[in-house]
């Protein structure tokens, strides 16, 4: 089993769908008259992270889970982000760099040894890794900057969430 093939394609597609919520954004913002760039300060609860650290963390989520399983060294992005415009660069630059990951740094993957700079001396198989912790972190992320972006009114459904399908005649 290769983990790049059910993984990587589907970072990138979520990847991609946040730069989506981030133009209905925009669109909302023309259309009300507001500057889009208040959103990034926007949180569902006084005590999680706003807009834009769910984003950065998007981004870290799919460049580190990736980086640890193909055993190459991420790209580092500043957590320095101000405005929408930065935040989809950021993003953008993520599938580039995703882009130029290859399935043979990722054959052996499901039993790498992934060690977690939160968990000294302590290490996942990379399946394990990928399953409970690194997918649904990334996915918890996604969702929930979705959802603060939902809350303030953009008009976002499922499938924007979800992206475009590979439908074929049956």
């Amino acid at each position: 089993m290769n983990l790049y093939d059910p993984f990587v394609p589907q970072l990138i597609q979520i990847v991609g769908q946040a730069c989506t919520w981030l133009d209905k954004a925009q669109a909302l913002a023309e259309q009300k008259k507001f500057d889009v760039n208040v959103l990034l300060g926007a949180r569902l609860a006084p005590d999680q992270y706003p807009l834009v650290r769910q984003f950065q963390a998007i981004s870290d989520g799919a460049k580190f889970t990736a980086a640890r399983l193909a055993g190459v060294t991420p790209p580092v992005f500043e957590d320095n982000e101000k405005t929408v415009e930065e935040v989809r660069a950021r993003l953008d630059k993520t599938i580039a760099w995703l882009k130029t990951l290859e399935p043979a740094q990722f054959e052996g993957a499901e039993a790498r040894t992934i060690v977690l700079p939160f968990a000294p001396g302590k290490g996942l198989k990379g399946l394990d890794f990928l399953v409970k912790m690194a997918l649904p972190n990334f996915y918890f992320h996604a969702t929930t900057a979705y959802a603060i972006l939902r809350h303030n009114g953009v008009d976002v459904g499922k499938l924007d969430f979800i992206g475009n399908l590979p439908f074929f005649e049956v």
